[in-house]
């Protein structure tokens, strides 16, 4: 059941895109994040998890009234159903910072499964649009997914003068 709470086809000033997430405290920070920003949020099955109302409603998250939730099948059919331009990708093992891409608005920021990231395939069709979160990696594997999320989605809101969220 998908609980999208506002209209999904508004004009979103991003889209935060979460492929097979597995971890549901860091979707709901993602959720909270979109909240904030008026990001949407795509979540591509299949999840580690459940998301229903009841389980919104249990876990007390006053904010999802305020997010667009929109779930998709799989990978391929993200693509089909939302035909997006500008998609970047985030992982660990890029090269370069998040920080050198241009985001215009409407960005689509694809980050993948907690435990085993993006699949191959997305890798080989969309290899010159990956970048990562500068980091010693040679001390820690790496930063959680809900603040990735952050740091990158505010770097793209920065880019435009914040100017979705200060109208």
């Amino acid at each position: 059941m998908a609980l999208t709470c506002l209209n999904p086809e508004m004009l979103a000033p991003l889209h935060i895109v979460l492929v097979e997430p597995v971890i549901p405290q860091n979707t709901g920070s993602i959720a909270r994040l979109c909240a904030c920003t008026g990001a949407s949020l795509h979540l591509i099955h299949p999840l580690g998890f459940k998301i229903d109302e009841a389980r919104v409603k249990r876990a007390g998250l006053d904010y999802w009234p305020h997010v667009t939730v929109i779930e998709h099948g799989n990978w391929e059919e993200f693509l089909r159903k939302q035909t997006p331009k500008d998609l970047y990708f985030f992982s660990a093992h890029a090269k370069r910072p998040y920080s050198a891409a241009k985001y215009p608005l409407g960005s689509y920021l694809v980050f993948g499964s907690e435990t085993k990231g993006l699949k191959p395939e997305i890798w080989e069709n969309h290899s010159q649009d990956f970048y990562t979160i500068p980091m010693r990696t040679n001390l820690v594997r790496s930063l959680n997914l809900a603040q990735s999320a952050a740091v990158v989605a505010y770097e793209a809101l920065r880019q435009v003068d914040f100017d979705p969220i200060l109208k």
